[in-house]
């Protein structure tokens, strides 16, 4: 199924109902005077996070939504019934705007959270309310007030605690498969991440973390080029990114350093925040240096990359060193609020 994390919906919230203008008729009581009742409120729209949702996909195809109108009121002091409110449920992660303004509606980023996105319009007053000492007969009524509507943007932003950065054939979906029971597409050509994949790692009883992977970046991502930028807002969830730069790549021009100070330099144009997360460097696809070529070659890399961020070397095929880096990112994140 295709990963939905966007989508553009329309909401209606209902019309108050209209007061009502009425006079006490009985038998044996002359001037009963005034008994009109109010209309009852028109229904919100409520958006609730649900952990059973993964993607947007029910409001692919599904956009205008509407609340039911609020009744109108009635004699004898009859009050109109309320409008029921309309409940959308929404993956956890979800970030509601209004398409309009740009305005935050709603981060709902808890299981079974819950905002009120468009608010039903109040009842209007029947003339009950108007009668006094002078106003005995009073003929006045206020019709409900109009529900609010709004054009909204939906995006999903999945909950992570480890990201995963690289560029395309980098070896990420590799070593989600290495490290977790995900399993995503692998194959020798770039792209082939095509939607986040999320993956449970478990590093002993009671203790795990969800990393997430997604499609590989290029440079001009930051701009829209290639799959990275629409993704890159599923890390910013994220407490610490995991940075893998293929130490071997297939084409020997291919500067793994240049490589990684291009992903640097778009991650530092699409977010400052994100830009600034911890991010560690994983060195992977060790396997294919020769064992006595390898730790002069990952050595020299070290240097040359800089930084004082700290270095892991892992190869995601054979699972060398993933079971030590899944040990201090547990530490880590134990360690980290």
């Amino acid at each position: 199924m295709k990963f939905f994390d966007e989508a553009l919906i329309s909401v209606h919230a209902g019309n108050g109902g209209n007061g009502a203008a009425s006079f006490r008729r009985e038998k044996y009581i002359p001037r009963g005077g005034p008994d009109g009742g109010d209309g009852g409120r028109g229904g919100s729209i409520r958006m609730v996070a649900d952990c059973n949702l993964n993607t947007l996909i029910d409001y692919r195809y599904t956009r205008i939504f509407r609340a039911e109108h609020g009744g109108n009121g009635r004699g004898a002091d009859c009050y109109g019934k309320g409008g029921s409110d309309s409940i959308l449920r929404v993956p956890v992660g979800t970030v509601v705007t209004d398409a309009a303004t740009g305005e935050l509606l709603a981060d709902l980023d808890a299981d079974g959270a819950g905002a009120v996105v468009a608010r039903g319009g109040a009842g209007g007053l029947g003339n009950l309310h108007f009668k006094s000492s002078t106003n005995r007969a009073p003929r006045q009524f206020t019709p409900g007030e109009p529900g609010e509507s709004r054009e909204l943007k939906l995006e999903l932003k999945v909950l992570a605690d480890v990201g995963l950065l690289g560029l395309p054939n980098a070896g990420k979906s590799t070593f989600i498969r290495a490290v977790s029971a995900a399993r995503p597409k692998v194959a020798e050509y770039p792209f082939t991440t095509l939607q986040p994949n999320l993956g449970v790692v478990r590093v002993g009883e009671n203790r795990s973390f969800v990393v997430a992977d997604v499609p590989g970046l290029i440079q001009g991502a930051s701009a829209g080029a290639g799959l990275g930028h629409r993704f890159l807002k599923h890390l910013q969830r994220t407490r610490l990114l995991l940075h893998l730069i293929d130490v071997a790549p297939i084409d020997p021009a291919c500067d793994p350093v240049a490589n990684a100070r291009t992903i640097v330099a778009e991650l530092r144009k699409f977010d400052e925040d994100l830009f600034n997360k911890p991010r560690w460097i994983v060195l992977n696809k060790i396997d294919l240096i020769p064992a006595d070529e390898r730790p002069r070659r990952l050595a020299e890399l070290v240097d040359a990359l800089g930084g004082d961020q700290p270095v892991h070397a892992v190869s995601g095929a054979t699972g060398a060193g993933c079971a030590l880096l899944c040990q201090k990112i547990m530490q880590f994140l134990t360690d980290t609020p």
